[in-house]
């Protein structure tokens, strides 16, 4: 009868000879998920509790199973232990310096479970921590938006729309727009978090486990809401990876506009904002650059979290039930995505406290009379003229100024009544950008009293 030569694999008794050098580096996964290892330690002390919970091994070995675990997670802290190439994984690093440590005891580590589920299980236990840090760091930003938008309260700047000025409104309500879009991040990673709490431990390759172990024992030692029911999906889901990247994705479409606007505000033609010197880049040709290169790196990294998200979609697409070594490649792009977004996230807060905003040069773009076009026909249609006839009437005074470069806050009640009637001597008092704001009075309008009462509920 054949005999399997021996091997330091886990799986070695199968075959006959050892995987080739160059496979065993194609297929290793130890150079990134080795980060894994606090969550890999944690996993398996659970592990070997409720083996010996459940009588699969002894109170005896599993004391030595835990203290051996705790040894090893203090060598790869202080990095005493190395893990090889030929440990594949993570796991298996692992396992095999817990047998030379503890020796033959720590081969019983491993009943009842595979990698396939025992990896996914460190996964999502590392996607909850990244969602709390992130979370954090999101909130870390949304705290430096309110400390701008107090410290430049009654600033006012010209609102876009088509990158055209459109309507004054407060600086404030514009940073808290983005303050608004980075709360629904917030409000899609809690939701995600409901999904990626679900212990997949105990599916074992596939099938699950004939041996008599209790789920819900580990999930109560590991903090997971919920058990996941069916074993080929448990080892196999990557669902919650892909809703978690592409929370991200969306995180970086709001911190790449955020970025992108700093940039063109920073700009001599708009002159709205001026960068902290330890926030900004030099030229290594010309003297009299600052370049805004922390915002303008936040924008570009858009690209790869976009990217991580559609590349591990691409590899999850068409795969058969259940596990697939294909599924190895969805670490590298989380932990790119959880690192980007965590070293965006701290960065650009840091940047955004340090803005200084030019109030003046904001105030002067903003006094724009035409920018005041849509209060001329708001005027007529509460004296009662149709919007669209009041409209027409603010057209043909924008016409008449264009034609006679002039501004509609040049012409005086008497000369807006050759457009309409309905003008009253009030209209000259209304027509300046501070009254255009403070009248914006509805919900969610910018007036400076309901961005004061916003900023107090917020501070709260």
């Amino acid at each position: 009868m054949a005999k399997a030569k021996t091997t330091n694999t886990s799986w070695g008794g199968r075959f006959k000879v050892p995987t080739a050098g160059g496979a065993q580096a194609f297929t290793a996964s130890i150079g990134f998920d080795i980060r894994l290892y606090p969550y890999d330690v944690r996993v398996s002390i659970a592990h070997t509790k409720m083996l010996a919970h459940t009588g699969i091994i002894s109170a005896a070995d599993r004391n030595k199973i835990v203290k051996g675990l705790h040894a090893v997670e203090k060598e790869l802290d202080s990095g005493k232990f190395t893990p090889q190439v030929s440990d594949e994984d993570i796991h298996m690093a692992i396992e095999r310096r817990l047998r030379e440590r503890i020796g033959s005891v720590g081969a019983k580590l491993h009943a009842a479970r595979s990698r396939n589920d025992q990896v996914i299980t460190d996964v999502r236990l590392f996607v909850k921590d990244a969602i709390a840090v992130i979370d954090d760091a999101i909130g870390g930003l949304q705290k430096a938006l309110i400390g701008v938008c107090k410290k430049y309260e009654s600033a006012i700047m010209p609102g876009y729309t088509h990158l055209q000025r459109a309507q004054p409104v407060l600086l404030g309500h514009h940073l808290l727009a983005y303050y608004d879009m980075l709360s629904r991040d917030r409000e899609r990673l809690a939701s995600c978090l409901e999904r990626v709490d679900i212990l997949p431990l105990g599916a074992g390759a596939i099938a699950g486990t004939t041996l008599p172990i209790d789920r819900a024992y580990v999930a109560k030692e590991l903090g997971f809401a919920r058990i996941a029911e069916n074993s080929m999906d448990a080892v196999s889901d990557r669902d919650f990876i892909l809703e978690f990247l592409s929370d991200m994705a969306i995180l970086f479409a709001h911190l790449s506009r955020l970025a992108g606007e700093i940039t063109m505000w920073a700009t001599a033609e708009f002159g709205f904002v001026t960068l902290h010197d330890a926030y900004s880049t030099g030229s290594s040709m010309m003297p009299q650059k600052k370049n805004p290169d922390i915002a303008e790196l936040v924008r570009g990294k858009s690209g790869r979290v976009y990217g991580n998200l559609v590349s591990v979609l691409t590899t999850i697409k068409g795969l058969p039930l259940a596990y697939n070594s294909d599924l190895q490649e969805d670490k590298e792009p989380l932990f790119d995505s959880v690192d980007t977004a965590t070293g965006s996230l701290t960065t650009l807060a840091a940047m955004v406290t340090s803005l200084r905003f030019n109030e003046e040069a904001m105030a002067a773009a903003a006094s724009d009379g035409f920018l005041l076009a849509t209060d001329l026909a708001e005027y007529l249609v509460s004296a009662g003229e149709p919007f669209r006839k009041a409209h027409e009437v603010a057209g043909n005074i924008v016409l008449h100024c264009l034609e006679n470069d002039i501004s509609p806050t040049d012409l005086d009640a008497k000369a807006l009544r050759k457009f309409s009637k309905k003008f009253g001597d009030d209209i000259e008092r209304l027509m300046t950008p501070r009254q255009s704001v403070d009248r914006r009075k509805v919900v969610g309008g910018t007036a400076s009293s309901n961005l004061k009462r916003r900023l107090r509920k917020l501070s709260k």
